[in-house]
């Protein structure tokens, strides 16, 4: 019975964080390091080249959680050239800070030309898409006021 409590909790915290992310979650990392903390620290450079190096860069996306606590997540976000992420919206405010490559975001009939160094925010529930242009990472940023900001 303890096993079926532990699949259960595991399957609803999965779903949970899916919907927050919009991200599949059935890529797991092996002995992936703390996403909560009292400090974090990341050479982004290497996170990069790791995400060119896993099997899911092949179809073309990778992403990993950085940071995760209930009030904040920062994921590493790879696309190839090509690669477009639909329209979609977050329940948080986001911030979206590219790392290398070209990205074009739509957002409020809005098109934003986003190289290294641009950084764009949107506020919740604004509908937005993304389109790399060549080769892409960026960091994801995703905010939502309100959540007591503990480490799940």
């Amino acid at each position: 019975m303890r096993w079926l409590a532990i699949f259960l909790c595991k399957t609803v915290t999965e779903d949970i964080m899916s919907k927050d992310t919009g991200h599949d979650l059935s890529h797991r990392r092996p002995h992936s390091p703390p996403t909560a903390g009292p400090f974090l620290e990341y050479d982004l450079t290497k996170e990069v080249h790791e995400l060119h190096e896993e099997p899911s860069w092949k179809n073309g996306q990778n992403t990993k959680t950085l940071v995760k606590y209930d009030n904040l997540r920062v994921l590493l976000t790879a696309l190839k050239a090509k690669v477009r992420i639909s329209e979609h919206k977050t329940e948080g405010r986001i911030s979206v800070q590219i790392i290398s490559g070209h990205l074009r975001m739509t957002a409020s009939g809005r098109t934003f030309d986003l190289r290294p160094g641009s950084l764009l925010a949107l506020d919740s529930g604004i509908l937005h898409d993304v389109e790399a242009l060549e080769d892409s990472a960026f960091l994801l940023t995703i905010a939502w006021p309100g959540r007591d900001g503990s480490a799940r």
